[in-house]
């Protein structure tokens, strides 16, 4: 028989001890910038809101955040597609980043807000209807979200703010870019943006944690994004050659995932790039080919080649409306081999990407089963 000896605690040490440890608990369970992984204790069920959920990484943002237990509020435009969001518990709130009164509506009750909503477009008649969304949206965002005093935000910037590395070797967080260093409208307007949630960050005490991603891939890219577009264009057979650039291609479930790590144990006024493999154009479109039991194009273009299609194609958008698949801004970007590294993220957050291929299976079975590798389809 087992003897268990309980000697009693006297109501001072219990005092003691009670002072010793409350004040560490309490930390625990409050502050929002206490770093690492058991130093942010969240409640699965806060109302959060989502903004750019009916877009590619906003929809698998919310995915995730609804899968994890999370009351999640969308912040939608009138007649933005939804299908891919079907079966998904989201409270549906109609509205525009860039209208102050319907995003004070929908920050009612919000603890946390993940601000992912972006105009990812390369060209556009009005240049200035893209920096009016990316910017004036995002400022908007941010000052309703401090009017509401949020416990904490996510803000989805862009690898596009960041500087590469002269000798190729991959670009981490530590090089922000000025505004006129960026090439376009859209990476001039991510880069204003970012600067913008900085200043309110240092000036407003405002709680952001920022995330950068780089080119996410995968399923349910509606729009398509261009690089959803290069997907599809590769997997018709409609892309003969290449020109030499790369890229840094992730899943965009994983990036989703690392907004949530992001939230949970990312350090506020701090970024983190969400990134996979740094891959080859030649390589990814080899690797598309084999998905689909095509040829893989061989033929090198020179970029100067592609200039005058470039010219062409925006001269054509211009009549139609429709963005064009090639674009001045993205031939200028394809200079660069756009090659990042995530260990930062890895290293704070957790964060792990899985392999790039399995990315890009993904999205083929998606547009596939979705109907944009359809022979007839224009």
């Amino acid at each position: 028989m087992i003897r268990v000896h309980y000697r009693r605690v006297a109501k001072s040490e219990f005092l003691f001890i009670r002072s010793l440890w409350l004040p560490f608990c309490e930390l625990l369970i409050s502050n929002p910038s206490y770093p690492g992984e058991y130093g942010r204790v969240m409640a699965d069920s806060a109302l959060t809101l989502v903004t750019g959920t009916t877009g590619f990484v906003g929809s698998a943002v919310a995915r995730k955040l609804v899968a994890e237990g999370f009351r999640v509020r969308a912040l939608v435009r009138t007649g933005s597609p939804r299908f891919h969001l079907d079966r998904l518990d989201l409270e549906f709130v109609g509205g525009d980043m860039r209208d102050a009164e319907s995003v004070r509506q929908a920050m009612a009750g919000v603890r946390y807000v993940f601000h992912v909503a972006a105009d990812y477009r390369l060209w556009a008649r009005k240049r200035a209807e893209i920096v009016a969304n990316n910017v004036e949206g995002t400022r908007i965002v941010m000052q309703e979200a401090k009017r509401a005093g949020v416990e904490r935000v996510v803000y989805t910037s862009s690898v596009a703010t960041l500087g590469l590395r002269a000798d190729g070797t991959p670009a981490d967080e530590t090089v922000p870019l000025s505004i006129e260093q960026g090439i376009g409208a859209y990476k001039r307007s991510k880069i204003a943006a970012e600067r913008l949630v900085e200043r309110m960050i240092a000036d407003d005490a405002l709680p952001v944690v920022i995330v950068n991603p780089s080119t996410p891939i995968g399923p349910r890219d509606v729009k398509p994004t261009p690089t959803g577009r290069i997907i599809v264009e590769a997997a018709r057979g409609r892309m003969p050659g290449f020109v030499d650039t790369g890229l840094n291609l992730v899943h965009v479930d994983d990036v989703a995932e690392g907004h949530l790590a992001a939230l949970r144990r990312g350090v506020i006024g701090e970024r983190y790039i969400l990134g996979g493999a740094d891959v080859q154009l030649a390589h990814m479109l080899a690797d598309i080919a084999s998905l689909v039991d095509r040829r893989a194009p061989r033929l090198r273009i020179p970029r100067a080649a592609v200039v005058p299609v470039a010219y062409a194609a925006e001269a054509t958008a211009w009549l139609t409306g429709r963005e064009p698949f090639a674009t001045l801004d993205g031939l200028r970007m394809a200079k660069h081999h756009m090659f990042f590294t995530a260990a930062k993220a890895e290293r704070d957050l957790g964060f792990r990407a899985r392999p790039y291929r399995h990315a890009l299976a993904d999205a083929i079975d998606w547009f596939r089963a979705a109907g944009y590798l359809d022979r007839r389809r224009a």
